[in-house]
This record gives C-alpha cells, sequence and structure tokens, in this order.
C-alpha cells in the first residue's frame, strides 16, 4: 500500500515537473528547488 502512495506521488511529482517547464535548464531549476524545500523542512 505505502509503495503504491509512493509511486502515485513520484508521478505527479513528474507530470507537474514536466508541465512546468519545457526546456532542459527548466527540468534543472525545478529540481534544484524541490530539493532546497526538502533540504528546508528537514533543518
Amino acid at each position: 500500500m505505502i509503495k503504491k502512495v509512493a509511486l502515485a506521488v513520484l508521478l505527479t511529482v513528474f507530470i507537474a515537473l514536466l508541465s512546468g517547464c519545457h526546456t532542459v535548464h527548466g527540468v534543472g531549476q525545478d529540481i534544484e528547488s524541490a530539493g532546497e524545500s526538502i533540504q528546508k523542512s528537514a533543518d
């Protein structure tokens, strides 16, 4: 059950990233900002 939820969340994030930017550079920026927000929440 947890694996299905995690997969659904990952797919949702992936789709959001793809729809939010149209270039490889944009994907890098989106991933970087997502990583920074995860890092801030961990602190």
